[in-house]
């Protein structure tokens, strides 16, 4: 008789595309927003663990999603007010609305509205910006991009 071996399921790890950006399917809630955090390479994760705590703790109510390997929040009703993805270099955080925040996120757009923030390795976070960012974004009408 055949020796049966025991075989162990572990998830496969996500791909990683151009610049260390996790290939996350899209999905709505926690769960894929997590999967994409416990993707992240290298210095890039602790940075998106604590972007998403930031934006948890100061937007009550807040939604979750992953569109084109992005994690988006959101609030019912009012649409999407930030994102980030990997790039190489820096996380590209992405405020839909950015031109309307004070101060305005340093980075222009091709995007009429929008502005970016990149956070790059070993750069201290600036967190009393990033709140101050997400709290203005939040009160605005969010994007509608899907």
């Amino acid at each position: 008789m055949a020796k049966k071996t025991a075989t162990r399921k572990t998830a496969a790890r996500p791909k990683l595309l151009a610049g260390g950006n996790p290939q996350i399917p899209k999905g709505d809630g926690d769960a894929p927003v997590e999967a994409y955090l416990a993707a992240m390479p290298g210095w890039k994760q602790d940075v998106g663990r604590r972007l998403d705590e930031l934006i948890v703790k100061n937007v009550p109510g807040v939604q979750k999603a992953v569109r084109w390997n992005t994690p988006f929040y959101g609030l019912e009703g009012r649409g999407w007010f930030v994102a980030f993805h990997c790039m190489t270099q820096y996380i590209k955080v992405t405020f839909f609305k950015g031109t309307q925040l004070r101060p305005m996120p340093p980075e222009a757009s091709k995007m009429k509205d929008v502005r970016y923030w990149h956070v790059g390795e070993g750069e201290e976070l600036d967190e009393k910006l990033f709140v101050k960012w997400v709290k203005q974004a939040s009160k605005l009408e969010g994007d509608r991009c899907f």
